[in-house]
């Protein structure tokens, strides 16, 4: 009697763990298992390298998001970026100047496997952006006093995101993207000087 009442016993344990098994895994290895929406949110910093113009580049970059579900995030993202070539005034021959400015808008980025320690996630950037000439011994507003030495542009930069989850808390990614913009209207540049690959690091934290 003893005995069937411990084999009875065993069962249950078993049944129960297998249940509470099964309820861990519908919460966080499917999107739509659970009847309660999962919220949280990230900030993450970002350092990149690109070429604008043809020249070496690094691009710096924050950016926000609310994540639905595990699975989807949606926030702002905005970049800085400074190349590390001088360029000749035609009309100040005795002047250099680099090539400077930023970027930034709404992002949207789908995470696949989210639960997974290594995942990835697809980031798209839709914004806005400007770049100018910098004066490398004057004024940072020095190029600002001369038309063709500045101008906007928008911007739709689509990426990948091989993400390691290093804590619950933080994540680091590994990203490539590719900048798609409008043509750059200025002196001495070609009008696609803004578009090319970044590729770079990502620090991710908060609930996620």
């Amino acid at each position: 009697m003893k005995k069937q009442l411990l084999i009875l016993m065993l069962a249950l344990l078993a049944q129960g763990a297998f249940a509470q098994n099964n309820r861990s895994n519908d919460e966080f290895g499917t999107v739509f298992a659970n009847d309660k929406m999962s919220n949280g949110g990230y900030g993450a910093l970002s350092i990149a390298y690109t070429e604008i113009d043809n020249k070496d580049a690094f691009v710096v970059g924050a950016r926000g998001g609310w994540i639905i579900n595990h699975s989807f995030s949606l926030g702002l993202a905005g970049y800085g970026f400074i190349n590390d070539v001088h360029y000749n005034d035609p009309f100040y021959d005795s002047f250099d100047y680099n090539l400077a400015g930023g970027y930034g808008g709404l992002f949207v980025e789908p995470i696949i496997a989210p639960m997974s320690p290594v995942h990835v996630s697809f980031p798209i950037l839709l914004g806005f952006g400007a770049v100018s000439y910098i004066h490398e011994y004057d004024h940072w507003d020095y190029s600002w006093e001369r038309e063709g030495l500045h101008d906007v542009f928008w911007v739709i930069e689509p990426a990948v995101e091989l993400e390691f989850n290093m804590t619950r808390f933080f994540r680091l990614a590994a990203t490539a993207s590719y900048r798609l913009t409008s043509d750059v209207d200025m002196d001495l540049t070609d009008p696609d000087l803004m578009k090319g690959m970044n590729v770079g690091l990502v620090f991710k934290f908060g609930k996620f």
